[in-house]
């Protein structure tokens, strides 16, 4: 076990070994009762209101942006009888907001995150970690009814939260916006777990019991954003367990010790948690609420609301005596006192300072001229307890320009860590700073067509192999993730560390590969040269086959160096699988298959595009040779190198009977002949599901059927190009910077 990555030698689905769907658990395992839409999503429709032609950023670009941040910042004092704003003003309810909507995001896959706006929809709209958020939703519906489609609710939550801070006179290092909404639940792996974390749901790292954060999970437990804030499990007595469960969590959404304190302690500068009865007194949450309740949950009850009687975290009270006013009260309460345990209204584990002078208490929440002590968390005691938060925490507490600058800017990293490189940004108040987390790449310069023929040219008569070069080209630009926009040819970091080293991409081959390309590309860029010579490499095997193809390549990429590149944050793109190069690093606790599947969807392909390109890649050879079962498996054609559909035609030949082979564990099969008895071919799970699974079968046969060759080659090169391309935002996004 991995104790790093939670995972069996690095597996991003570690867990019990038993082999378990890839999803966990569903909405409709949460609320068997849901409302099924799904089918009227099926057969390609969709779900989106908006249509195919609508331009988001181009009707961002077009809102009155002073005016909508007017607008939020008067709804900050503007309380609704329905919902009072606590202290008088809403400011720390939509940090919260806006802060668990971005919260979500995990490095292991990419996925969560802000960028979709998914805080409105199951499961996240009723997590406990997400309580009363749906009023929080509901206060801004005016303002997003008003500005229609120019603001999407993604982009809304985020811009709420900094307006938030900057009328409570925080800091603020920028905004951009960009992030189109979706209109249906994204396929996340939220976990197996099937109680929430309020029900009694243990924590998901025990090292006593050798039990590891699994990948690509990020939060400690089920429904919760991070970690349990009454300890590890809720257990306050356990302070080193605290830092271990706050390191790891945040390290999992990117940030660093000093991101982590600076976070912690600028996000409880405000506001209060809410814990003022026992849970069990309120109802449920949203999904799973009346049908009256119009998607309200928890708390509904008017007097309730009116005295201040909400529960959330079930913790209860301020961190500091001015909950509504950035400054420095957080550290300086957190080092002046000794705190003793207690419990909330709501029997939550909490802190509360000894003796507190009179000056260090707050207001109550309703009432400003009653005077209520400040608590800490289990967590926010970490901060003093843990020797590296402790150092870091006195730096902050004696520096109040430091504490700034490094809330602001890990505040700007939490809200736009997935939305992708700087180019993506929309808006008047995008930062001039390019951040290394954003994966800056230099610009690159057009290539003449006479430079690109001519290196073409070269490139199949250097020596290199049609698998080498489709494989090259193919490591370099299917690191992209559809889910944070990282990744992809673009900067050719495969050239770089960690890429250059992934056993996924053969790193003695490719580094020969890398150093002829560079020998031979002249005016070329890296990154235009690995896409063109893959590009070179299927036309001549598709002339081969008999097909006479273009492959489209938009040059003019730039070359990234290490200045340019973070290396330990690109470490988690390492795929532990690529069912398109046949390739597995250890058999895992879910199957070969799910992990194609799980592939293809941060790639952002379809069905056909994913069937095309597997059955391509086997025929041209493109299969790992650092592949647990060899760098021929899969290969079902007596011509590799050559474009066709000899993998589907023979996959799916009635004459061939296919067989586990017994020391695989059930991972590779031998084709043998029905008669004769004698092996015919090698392949992988990977490689059958496009024959056992009907949905892919009913694809591949389209591919193998008489006149299916043609089709098959020309959905290839279109998908080919479609992964080519996914990163090439400095051309699509170029228009909105003008």
């Amino acid at each position: 076990m991995d104790a790093k990555t939670g995972s069996i030698e690095g597996c991003p689905f570690g867990g019990s070994g038993e082999m378990r769907s890839l999803f966990g658990r569903t909405n409709r395992d949460w609320w068997p009762d849901q409302l099924q839409l799904d089918i009227l999503t099926t057969e390609g429709r969709s779900a989106d209101p908006m249509g195919d032609d609508f331009d988001y950023a181009e009707a961002f670009n077009a809102l009155d942006y002073k005016a909508l941040k007017q607008d939020l910042t008067d709804l900050m004092t503007d309380s609704q009888p329905w919902w009072p704003a606590d202290y008088g003003h809403y400011g720390p309810f939509f940090i919260r907001m806006a802060w668990h909507a971005a919260g979500t995001y995990r490095t292991g896959d990419g996925r969560g995150g802000a960028s979709s706006g998914q805080q409105r929809f199951a499961p996240l709209n009723s997590w406990p970690d997400n309580g009363n958020l749906d009023k929080a939703r509901r206060l801004l519906w005016p303002i997003k009814q008003k500005y229609g489609k120019h603001i999407s609710w993604a982009d809304l939550f985020i811009l709420t939260g900094n307006v938030a801070i900057e009328s409570m006179g925080g800091p603020v290092f920028g905004f951009g916006g960009g992030r189109a909404d979706v209109y249906e639940p994204e396929t996340t792996y939220w976990g197996t777990e099937e109680e929430w974390v309020d029900e009694g749901v243990e924590t998901r790292i025990i090292p006593d019991e050798g039990k590891a954060l699994e990948n690509p999970l990020a939060a400690i437990q089920m429904g919760l954003i991070y970690v349990n804030p009454e300890g590890p499990g809720g257990n306050p007595h356990d302070p080193e367990g605290m830092a271990r469960d706050m390191r790891e969590t945040f390290a999992r959404m990117a940030m660093n010790d000093e991101e982590t304190v600076a976070l912690t302690a600028g996000g409880h500068a405000f506001g209060k948690c809410h814990g003022a009865k026992p849970s069990d007194t309120f109802g449920g949450a949203p999904e799973g609420e009346h049908l009256h309740r119009m998607g309200f949950g928890w708390l509904t009850d008017p007097e309730e609301i009116e005295k201040g009687h909400i529960t959330t975290s079930g913790i209860e009270g301020p961190w500091t005596p001015n909950p509504t006013q950035w400054g420095n009260d957080y550290f300086r309460l957190l080092f002046k006192y000794e705190y003793e345990l207690t419990q909330s209204p709501a029997g939550a584990n909490q802190w509360t300072p000894i003796d507190p002078e009179e000056a260090d208490m707050a207001p109550d929440a309703r009432d400003p001229n009653k005077k209520v002590p400040t608590i800490m968390t289990t967590a926010d005691m970490a901060l003093k307890r843990d020797p590296e938060y402790r150092k870091i925490s006195e730096r902050f507490r004696d520096d109040q320009a430091a504490l700034d600058d490094a809330f602001a800017r890990a505040w700007f990293k939490l809200c736009h860590r997935d939305m992708g490189p700087k180019v993506r940004y929309l808006g008047p108040e995008v930062p001039e700073e390019d951040l290394i987390w954003q994966d800056p790449t230099p610009a690159g310069t057009e290539p003449s067509g006479s430079a690109v023929s001519d290196f073409k040219a070269k490139v199949l008569d250097s020596g290199l192999s049609i698998s080498e070069l489709v494989k090259a080209a193919w490591a370099s630009a299917s690191t992209y993730r559809n889910s944070d926009h990282r990744g992809g040819a673009n900067g050719a970091r495969v050239r770089l560390a960690p890429q250059k080293d992934w056993a996924v991409n053969d790193p003695d081959e490719l580094s020969k590969v890398l150093s002829k390309l560079d020998e031979l590309r002249g005016e070329l860029s890296m990154a235009d040269a690995i896409v063109l010579a893959g590009a070179a490499a299927i036309e001549k095997a598709a002339k081969d086959g008999g097909h006479d193809v273009s492959v489209d390549v938009t040059t003019g990429r730039g070359d990234a160096g290490d200045e340019h590149t973070d290396a330990e944050s690109f470490e988690p793109l390492e795929p532990f699988a690529d069912g398109f190069r046949n390739y597995l690093k250890t058999k895992a606790s879910v199957k070969t298959e799910d992990m194609l599947i799980d592939r293809a969807h941060l790639l952002g392909l379809s069905i056909p595009e994913m069937t095309a390109l597997v059955g391509g890649m086997r025929a041209l050879g493109a299969v790992s040779t650092h592949a647990k079962h060899g760098n021929s498996i899969g290969v079902l054609t007596d011509r590799p190198g050559t474009l066709s559909n000899d993998f589907f035609v023979n996959l799916l030949e009635m004459g061939t009977v296919w067989e586990v082979v017994d020391e695989s564990g059930d991972e590779e099969f031998v084709g043998k002949c029905r008669i004769k008895g004698d092996e015919k071919w090698r392949a992988t799970r990977t490689d059958l599901v496009f024959g056992s699974n009907s949905q892919l079968r009913a694809v591949a046969e389209t591919y193998a059927e008489k006149g299916g060759e043609e089709r098959m080659v020309r959905d290839f090169v279109k998908a080919w190009t479609k992964v080519m391309d996914a990163d090439r935002f400095d051309l699509r996004c170029a228009k909105y910077h003008k």
